[in-house]
């Protein structure tokens, strides 16, 4: 299931989404939280430019709401309904779950926002494309 070529390999393993070779970021550590925005400026394999545009990832942000969602909504299952914590223990539970995720839910949505856009060609070569 998660292997080149699917689209899910790259949100998941913050790969360039165009070839799958290369991480996309700096430091693949999302809780390296001084460099969770620190990108690559391009693919070393393929050559692609993660930065479409000026401000290209500010649409994550619309990405990053519906993770949080997402996320806060599994916590509130397994805290309310599976453990059956009462309400404000499951409050609690999603505020802790928010704040612990928070860098992993930023690196997710840019990751899904970027493969918005880009598409998986295997043969790309440097040289070849933008």
């Amino acid at each position: 299931m998660l292997k080149k070529g699917n689209k899910l390999y790259s949100i998941l393993t913050g790969s360039c989404p165009k070839c799958h070779e290369e991480s996309m970021y700096i430091n693949k550590n999302p809780y390296a939280l001084t460099q969770i925005f620190k990108m690559h400026e391009r693919c070393s394999h393929c050559g692609t430019k993660y930065k479409i545009e000026p401000s290209f990832f500010y649409g994550s942000m619309y990405v990053s709401y519906g993770v949080g969602i997402a996320f806060a909504v599994a916590a509130f299952v397994i805290t309310y309904l599976m453990v059956g914590a009462s309400l404000v223990s499951a409050f609690i539970a999603i505020v802790i779950t928010m704040i612990v995720f928070m860098p992993v839910i930023i690196r997710l949505s840019r990751n899904i926002w970027i493969n918005l856009f880009i598409k998986y060609e295997p043969q790309a070569v440097q040289g070849q494309l933008e």
